[in-house]
C-alpha cells in the first residue's frame, strides 16, 4: 500500500518530504500537490518511469510527459530556449503552466516525443512541490493525476491512495488544489499556440487562444 505523508501545505515538513524523494530515488511513483492540480512524479533518470506514467494515465508515448523544474536554470539545461522564449518563460513562472520546448540532449529520448522531440517544462508555484524538488536535487518527470478515460484531475489524496494504492509508493497529502490542470503552450510555435486552457488565463501572457 503506498505511504500517506499528511505534510502542511505553506510550512511543509522537510523530514517527511526527504522520505519521499528517497523513495523517487529508488524508483518509486509519488502523488504530490501542486498550484493546479495533485501529479504523479518519478525519478527522470529511471529508464522505467515513463512507461510506468503511461500507464497510469492510459497515455501513449506522443502524450507529453512534463519535467518539473525548480528555476529557469534548470529548463536551460533540458530544453533550448531562445530570446523571445526566455522572456515568456520568466513572465509566467512560476505558475501553474506547461510550456512545450524543443528537447536537449540532456533529455533522454524515450522521454520526448518520438516525432517532434519536445518535451514539457514546468516550474510549479507550491511550496510542496517545490520542496519536493529541492530534496531530489534534480528535475522530475511528472504527469497531472487523471484517471485514464476521464477528463478531470483528481483532488484528494486519501481518493488517490485509495485508488492506486497498488501503483505509487507515495501519497504527499498537502490538501484540495485548485482542481484545475495546468494550461499548456507550445513555445515552438510562432505565435505560441495554446493546447489546453487549463488554470492559466492566456490573456496574462498576452497570448490569445485559437
Amino acid at each position: 500500500m503506498a505511504q500517506f505523508f499528511s505534510v502542511h501545505p505553506q510550512n511543509p515538513q522537510i523530514r517527511l518530504l526527504r522520505q519521499a524523494a528517497q523513495m523517487i530515488a529508488a524508483g518509486g511513483l509519488v502523488a504530490v500537490p501542486t498550484d493546479s492540480s495533485y501529479a504523479v512524479a518519478a525519478p527522470l533518470d529511471d529508464r522505467h518511469a515513463a512507461d510506468a506514467l503511461r500507464r497510469l494515465r492510459g497515455v501513449d508515448e506522443r502524450h507529453h510527459l512534463t519535467l518539473l523544474c525548480r528555476d529557469l536554470g534548470e529548463i536551460a539545461q533540458l530544453a533550448h530556449v531562445d530570446n523571445r522564449q526566455y522572456r515568456l518563460l520568466k513572465a509566467a513562472t512560476p505558475g501553474p503552466w506547461t510550456f512545450i520546448l524543443e528537447a536537449t540532449r540532456e533529455v533522454p529520448r524515450r522521454l520526448s516525443h518520438p516525432s517532434r522531440k519536445t518535451i514539457g517544462i514546468r516550474i510549479p508555484d507550491h511550496p510542496i512541490a517545490l520542496a519536493l524538488l529541492q530534496e531530489t536535487g534534480s528535475p522530475l518527470l511528472s504527469t497531472t493525476l487523471i484517471p485514464a478515460g476521464e477528463e478531470e484531475p483528481l483532488n484528494d489524496a486519501a481518493e488517490i491512495r485509495e485508488r492506486y494504492q497498488h501503483d505509487l509508493a507515495a501519497v504527499i497529502d498537502g490538501g484540495a488544489c485548485c482542481g484545475e490542470p495546468t494550461t499548456v503552450i507550445d513555445l515552438t510555435a510562432e505565435p505560441p499556440q495554446v493546447l489546453r486552457r487549463g488554470r492559466g488565463d492566456p490573456a496574462a501572457l498576452g497570448l490569445q487562444e485559437s
